[in-house]
């Protein structure tokens, strides 16, 4: 244990540890807090924590899990990794989270890295929306292609442009995960961070009608296979990854035209919500369709919701 006069009279009590005794420890707390865990979040944790423990290695005994040292963490993380600011809260939240580890099983009092805040998650998705002629634009583009690729690729579109889902959730769907009810059609997904099918999202009639040409290429069709498969030679029936989803869209895009910087695949999830918006949807509804936590999230779509009737280049000198 090493003390450290802090600034306001307090003494805070550090912990010494040899990079052998610190890997140990990881060890320890990855197998115990990620052991139920998704696959992404482990991977996240896994990341964040090998850069600290790299890092940890070049301080020579001066990290000693104090607020001071978290905070030159901190720094590095901006400074020198040029991190960021969503990656430099995502590797403070993993290193704080393994402090409390340690605070959990008596090695430290306190947790030094509670009162390090990561940055501020940008407060704006002005950059990352699509607009109505844009939309229009890039359907245009879909409805070009009548193969059963072509048709894949549209039912994809129309599954994040018009029910907010992201690739992630698109490539984790089965057949089995489509649901029909009196009040219309769902599809349960797994979210990012979540171990099970355990949202449903709501498939509105126009995404509905994009999906069934998709699958009714596809006979005879089972419930255990993948939403969305491969039509590849080599590939074909196997299910889509986030990559190919991600490329394939990004393709769609180029061919309709839309270039401007900060629009990418993933912003078509984003406009979801400012289309629900446009259509008078009410906020709690927004906010319970794109499944956000709290309501202050889907407010940054609210005050932003101008933006799907803004010229799609009076937006690109706009935002350069």
């Amino acid at each position: 244990m090493a003390e450290r006069e802090a600034k306001d009279g307090r003494v805070e009590v550090g912990l010494k540890l040899t990079l052998n005794e610190l890997q140990r420890r990881l060890r320890d707390f990855q197998q115990e807090y990620l052991k139920n865990k998704s696959p992404e979040t482990v991977g996240t944790y896994r990341r964040a924590l090998h850069e600290f423990e790299r890092w940890f290695a070049t301080q020579r005994g001066q990290f000693r899990f104090r607020v001071a040292d978290v905070q030159r963490y901190k720094q590095y993380l901006m400074r020198e990794k040029k991190l960021h600011q969503v990656s430099v809260s995502t590797y403070l939240t993993a290193l704080r989270r393994f402090c409390q580890y340690l605070v959990d099983i008596g090695l430290l009092p306190e947790n030094p890295a509670r009162t390090v805040k990561g940055n501020r998650r940008p407060s704006s998705h002005s950059r990352s929306v699509l607009t109505r002629v844009e939309i229009e634009q890039l359907l245009a583009v879909l409805d070009q292609d009548t193969s059963q690729i072509g048709l894949r690729d549209r039912a994809i579109v129309h599954m994040m442009l018009f029910a907010g889902l992201s690739e992630v959730e698109i490539v984790r769907a089965d057949v089995r995960d489509l649901d029909q009810t009196l009040l219309g059609w769902y599809l349960r997904v797994q979210g990012k961070g979540h171990t099970a099918k355990d949202q449903q999202v709501p498939l509105d009639p126009p995404v509905v009608e994009a999906l069934q040409a998709y699958l009714n290429t596809r006979v005879p069709l089972h419930p255990g296979e993948p939403l969305f498969v491969s039509h590849g030679h080599r590939s074909e029936g196997q299910r889509l990854n986030t990559r190919s989803v991600r490329s394939r869209i990004k393709q769609h895009l180029e061919a309709a035209g839309i270039t401007r910087r900060g629009v990418t695949p993933h912003s078509l999830t984003h406009t979801a919500a400012l289309i629900w918006l446009n259509q008078g949807m009410s906020i709690e509804e927004v906010q319970r369709r794109m499944r956000h936590g709290t309501l202050e999230t889907t407010m940054i779509y609210y005050r932003k919701q101008g933006l799907l009737n803004r010229d799609p280049e009076e937006l690109k000198r706009l935002l350069g």
